[in-house]
């Protein structure tokens, strides 16, 4: 179906009948995929949650960090959780599987990019319909957000995670940027434009570090933990 027949799909009349039908099924289907995630999640433990494009290759040296960052957070005893697809899931996913540790993913049912990769546990391979479910998942089961360069997809985990936690609505987690190469701008672009401007505060900037290596972002989910004491947040 092409985007310009969506459009017109959704402009199209529908009876009033056909609309309470079809949005009553769709809460069935929201439901069970809440339900089949709380479902596994809660079983698996303390996970972190590591972000980034679709899109690195495996040459890449980000794609080697993820990898890296996820081998250290197994070896700790954390499980890790991706997105489940290609590019910096796949590098996440991957450094859990190499250290003989929980590798999850929670797959989006996508028309392009997505499949799951292989290093994922077979037990632990979650394929989601809705965005918005599968961010809670993410949000509910993680204690930590690594997020590595991306793209939208990225930026969209990044700024909700920040916002619940800046609005008190989730306990405060660490969430570590690696890479001031590409986030270096956007952080500068937060404090000249939005902080100046007063949208947001000075302590708010305080919510996420920034980081160059592999090392630098695990010490910090340790140090996190050895200072509040590790447990689920929920």
């Amino acid at each position: 179906m092409t985007g310009e027949t969506r459009i017109r799909n959704s402009f199209a009349n529908k009876t009033w009948q056909e609309i309470k039908v079809k949005d009553s099924w769709q809460i069935f289907k929201i439901m069970s995929e809440f339900v089949d995630g709380f479902e596994k999640l809660a079983k698996i433990g303390p996970c972190v949650s590591i972000f980034g494009s679709a899109r690195t290759p495996e040459t890449h040296h980000y794609y080697e960090m993820a990898v890296e960052i996820a081998k250290l957070l197994a070896e700790k005893g954390y499980g890790v959780i991706s997105g489940g697809g290609p590019g910096i899931m796949e590098a996440a996913n991957k450094g859990a599987y190499l250290a003989g540790g929980k590798s999850v993913g929670l797959n989006i049912e996508l028309p392009f990019e997505q499949f799951h990769n292989k290093y994922i546990d077979r037990d632990k391979i979650m394929e989601f319909n809705y965005f918005f479910v599968r961010k809670v998942m993410f949000m509910k089961y993680s204690q930590g957000y690594i997020v590595m360069p991306g793209g939208f997809g990225t930026m969209d985990e990044l700024f909700e995670a920040i916002t619940l936690i800046q609005t008190g609505k989730i306990a405060r987690f660490p969430i570590i940027l690696v890479g001031s190469d590409y986030w270096g701008g956007l952080i500068e672009w937060v404090e000249k434009t939005m902080l100046s401007n007063a949208y947001i505060a000075s302590e708010d900037l305080k919510l996420f570090r920034l980081v160059d290596t592999a090392e630098e972002a695990v010490e910090h989910i340790f140090r996190f933990y050895d200072k509040y004491l590790l447990k689920p947040n929920f």
